[in-house]
């Protein structure tokens, strides 16, 4: 049972729901969204305040500007992508903070949360996660 509850904490640890990001930010705790797509994907739509670094690119020199005590929320599409796990990993391998956003920008979008871009979303009329 010990290694059950390990694995449960762990992944409390190391992933964030979208519900939980969207409080965090309207908090205004030092939690950054990391959109790890390509530019096209994030320039037509994005969770808001998001940077984007594709997760071929994060290395030590794209990533010399950001800041190191901020939580990075690392998200792509959704769970038919692996690009924020991608780019968690490489996150870490450089020593940032980081989290996986579950379900990328489609349960973003799913709890009803707007997004930015050419493609943008309004927030739904009731916004609500249902856990």
């Amino acid at each position: 049972m010990e290694a059950q509850i390990k694995h449960y904490e762990n992944k409390l640890a190391f992933e964030m729901d979208p519900s939980d990001l969207f409080d965090a930010l309207n908090k205004n705790e030092n939690i950054i969204p990391l959109d790890a797509r390509k530019p096209f994907g994030f320039e037509a739509e994005r969770i808001p305040t998001a940077i984007n670094i594709p997760h071929r690119e994060i290395n030590e020199e794209s990533t010399k500007h950001l800041d190191r005590d901020a939580i990075y929320v690392t998200y792509c599409d959704g769970i038919g992508c692996n690009a924020s796990t991608r780019g968690a990993l490489n996150m870490t391998r450089l020593g940032f903070k980081v989290r996986e956003l579950m379900g990328g920008i489609e349960w973003w979008k799913f709890d009803g949360y707007a997004t930015e871009g050419t493609k943008a979303t309004t927030a739904g009329e009731k916004i609500q996660c249902a856990c």
